[in-house]
């Protein structure tokens, strides 16, 4: 535990006699950033900690998915910075490409006005201001959940140091050969007008129509099935298994290709599935990846047959129509020409949907950037296998290795305006030059930039080392690089994860971007379904933090945060939560009004009382098993083991136990009001990192030091006490048997009763006084008669009901309980006796028919004892 060196302030004064969440949170923490507790020093000679925050898209606002993961960052972050390092949090925000530039496209629409009537130097100036007086919103929420960031170091992807980590990388892959130019099928969204990448897309189940269609002529025709009938007039061969004898006298040949004066090759390739429809695929190499594909290794021409908006711009009949407008045309016309063999509506099939508008994405032979991953991506799955970087979860590796082992290039250009535009210009000769940081732009006529901006992702995945001033080496970077956790969602391993891995093992000379990846679930509504505005389960967490307080909010987050699972949450939690908070306070309260200090030494064991090393052997186990659980990311666990010691232990148990001891005053009351002044202290310091507000506000109070943030974290001092865990373990025991006798009988737990208590030859009987007070017994009168009796652990409880229960009910309630004990017991015991049964059943079930039996056993002697307690009827 902590040594204490804090000068103890007066007592409870100081706190209001309810807890206010709103009074405190936002003068504490503007406080705790005016005093610099979270700016991290780089010349210190601490151990350093350092996270960097997933930085959110400046459109956005604090949602629960936030609220969720930085009270986990803030968690890790402020028990390292008590532990003695030097925690760095770094802040900062997502440029967005796509997102931010549609934000700004709709405002202008309002306007009646398109990003082409401004221009893109005016566009981009325009996206800047709406980034100024809209974006950053998110910052100011994150101070009201209490996030311990250094804001001094907050930084944005599109500043002028990261702007510099971008173009440099840049022009290192492109030296290195890892950054190229060339057509490929590429996913195209006609709304956002730009390439996206696999992961930006996002498949659903939509009802479409599949149509199989007759080419060729007379004997040499095939059919085959397609969803988008429309590719068909961009179609330049036929494709079928080379094993395939229905077709082999096809191969080579020209048939005719319906609606057109054309006429394509029947190729065959191993790619076609001969157990599949007709066995025959149609093949778009300008439109479908696949097909693309077979028309590399058939040198089959590349047809476009569609512009950027989705419209026909080949072939008379059909040139102007919607891509829509054109499948039902094509269907129509070859009907007509009796070509269409089948017709399947609706059909159900997967189909890509671009993840910011929806739009159904188009596959689009496109002139585009690339970065070439086979190496990257190998030195990004080596990192994991051979320990540098952990995953936890560990059962995650295997969703990054399917991701990471088998990645595809990655297109990074995006028609877009709003980004880092690609840093490549072109000459008047058809000169290509790639430019750094530092160097001169070409001059000259005919010298352009590429127009193209870089995939949001690109300048994201530099994140951890560019925020620390990359390409420079600074004393950030030389201090806080390798950061320790990436704590994300594993929604966006894919995205986020992958590239970080990638692009910080090749920067940074192998040097791993982090050393943990902790990866958790989502956070979803009271009934585990997915938030979505759809549904109108969303929750803004801003809203839960005005009515409960942050600390609920941040309380709950925890509470649900099982690794890689997803976490569900209502307010109801929320609420329960808050209660907690007041408990705290109340505790508290209570334990300042009896004289809880730190001032001076703990005691000596032989002065403590029985009662007084049970909890402190408990604090030392509960410290030992959050340290471990926060090493293990078990947030989930530690804020329940955490709850279970301070809300059951604490206040149910050693506060209620101790009660007649501070009544009492005395030698025994002072070590009882140093011990409480200890617990205290610790479990708010362990506390704190979850819940900060209404610890801080508490400790400062009890021990009159300066900030939680920056007191000693508590260590396990080795003191165990297993004789005076037993010891109240048994005095729980009759105290809870008791109370359940008392609910059965319908009596309210604080209603007093008389009482004879023979504890006499336990260790039970130093603790009369206590028991009585926590059960509410009266000493026996003259005219005491015993209702009941129960014998709990070699001692006996005689309690006077006399007017309270009615016995006769009471014995047939007794009764019926005998009765269903003794057919629990002569089953159990019919199983053990089965010879046959226990040569096949697992040791595991017969231990636990054991156990049953066991307690069985014990239910029939204590309903036996208490049914000879009653009086006569």
């Amino acid at each position: 535990m902590t040594e204490n060196t804090q000068t103890p302030s007066s007592p409870d004064s100081e706190l209001p006699t309810a807890y206010k969440p709103a009074d405190v949170e936002g003068k504490l923490y503007e406080r705790w950033v005016e005093r610099g507790y979270f700016t991290a020093d780089a010349a210190s000679e601490k151990p350093p900690y350092t996270i960097v925050i997933p930085p959110p898209n400046v459109t956005g606002s604090l949602h629960l998915g936030h609220a969720f993961q930085h009270t986990l960052m803030d968690a890790l972050t402020r028990r390292k910075r008590m532990q003695g390092f030097e925690s760095l949090w770094l802040p900062g925000m997502d440029h967005a490409g796509i997102a931010t530039q549609n934000k700004v496209e709709q405002q202008l629409a309002e306007e009646g006005k398109s990003r082409h009537d401004l221009g893109r130097e005016e566009f981009v100036e325009r996206v800047w201001q709406w980034k100024e007086e809209y974006g950053g919103k998110i910052l100011g929420q994150m101070r009201r959940l209490g996030d311990g960031v250094d804001w001094s170091r907050e930084r944005f992807t599109m500043d002028e140091g990261l702007s510099k980590a971008v173009q440099t990388i840049f022009k290192k892959l492109f030296d290195d050969g890892l950054i190229y130019r060339a057509e490929r099928i590429i996913n195209w969204c006609p709304r956002c007008l730009t390439a996206i990448s696999d992961i930006e897309v996002e498949y659903q189940e939509d009802a479409g129509e599949l149509v199989s269609i007759q080419y060729g002529e007379g004997e040499d025709t095939l059919v085959v099935a397609t969803t988008r009938a429309e590719t068909m007039l961009g179609d330049t061969a036929v494709a079928v298994h080379p094993d395939d004898e229905r077709y082999k006298h096809l191969v080579g040949k020209q048939i005719k290709l319906p609606l057109t004066d054309r006429t394509i090759p029947v190729v065959a390739d191993t790619h076609v599935d001969p157990e599949f429809g007709t066995g025959c695929v149609k093949v778009t190499p300008a439109h479908d990846p696949n097909d693309f594909a077979i028309g590399q290794r058939h040198s089959l021409p590349n047809m476009t047959i569609m512009d950027e908006h989705g419209v026909i711009t080949v072939h008379g009949p059909f040139l102007g129509l919607d891509r829509y407008e054109a499948r039902s045309a094509v269907v129509g016309a070859l009907r007509q020409q009796g070509r269409i063999v089948a017709e399947k509506r609706p059909y159900l099939h997967s189909v890509g949907h671009c993840s910011r508008c929806s739009t159904t994405v188009e596959p689009r032979l496109s002139l585009q950037w690339w970065v070439k991953v086979e190496t990257l991506a190998k030195n990004a799955g080596d990192a994991v296998r051979d320990g540098r970087v952990a995953i936890h979860p560990v059962e995650m590796e295997k969703r990054y290795f399917d991701w990471v082992d088998n990645l595809n290039d990655w297109c990074i250009s995006r028609q877009l305006w709003w980004g880092h535009r690609i840093p490549v210009w072109y000459g008047p000769e058809g000169e290509v030059v790639c430019l750094g940081p530092d160097d001169e732009v070409p001059t000259g006529e005919g010298w352009t930039q590429d127009t193209d901006v870089l995939d949001t992702w690109f300048s994201s995945g530099l994140w951890p080392f560019s925020t620390l001033g990359w390409p420079e080496k600074t004393p950030d970077l030389e201090k806080f690089y390798s950061t320790d956790v990436l704590l994300t969602g594993h929604d966006i391993i894919f995205f986020w994860v992958a590239r970080m891995m990638m692009f910080g093992l090749y920067a940074m000379d192998g040097q791993a971007p982090f050393k943990t990846i902790a990866l958790t679930g989502l956070v979803r509504d009271e009934r585990g379904k997915k938030m979505s505005k759809s549904f109108g389960n969303v929750v803004d967490p801003l809203d839960w933090m005005d009515k409960y307080g942050s600390d609920a909010v941040r309380f709950t987050l925890a509470k649900g945060a099982n690794p890689g699972t997803d976490v569900p949450i209502g307010e109801d939690w929320v609420q329960a939560s808050s209660k907690f908070a007041n408990k705290i306070w109340n505790a508290t309260r209570f334990a300042l009004m009896n004289g809880a200090t730190i001032e001076g030494e703990l005691p000596p064991a032989e002065q403590l009382s029985a009662t007084d090393r049970w909890i402190l052997s408990r604090l030392n186990k509960t410290v030992a098993q959050v340290d471990a659980y926060y090493e293990d990311f078990q947030f989930s666990k530690l804020s329940e083991a955490l709850y279970h010691f301070a809300w059951d232990e604490v206040f149910d148990w050693y506060v209620e136990l101790s009660k007649t001891t501070f009544f009492a005053g005395g030698e025994q009351a002072k070590v009882s009001s140093r011990v409480l002044g200890e617990v205290i202290d610790v479990m708010l310091r362990l506390l704190h990192p979850v819940v900060p507000f209404v610890t801080e506000t508490l400790w400062t109070t009890l021990t009159g030091g300066e900030s939680l943030v920056i007191a000693d974290w508590p260590k396990d001092s080795g003191f165990r006490d297993e004789a005076a865990e037993t010891e109240i373990g048994n005095v729980q025991n009759l105290v809870r048997e008791v109370r359940r006798f008392r609910k059965e009988q319908g009596l309210d737990d604080k209603q007093k009763v008389p009482a004879r208590l023979d504890l006499s030859g336990t260790a039970l009987a130093a603790h009369e006084a206590a028991i009585r007070q926590v059960l509410r017994l009266q000493p026996e009168g003259d005219d005491f008669s015993a209702s009941a009796t129960l014998p709990v652990g070699g001692a006996t409880v005689a309690l006077d009901l006399s007017g309270t229960i009615d016995v006769d009910a009471e014995r047939k309630r007794l009764t019926k309980d005998l009765g269903a004990a003794e057919k629990e017991k002569q089953q159990a015991e019919a199983k053990l006796g089965n010879e046959a049964f226990l040569a096949k059943a697992p040791d595991a079930v017969v231990d636990k028919i054991k156990g049953r039996l066991a307690k069985a056993e014990a239910d029939i002697a204590r309903i036996q004892a208490q049914l000879e307690t009653l009086p006569a009827a």
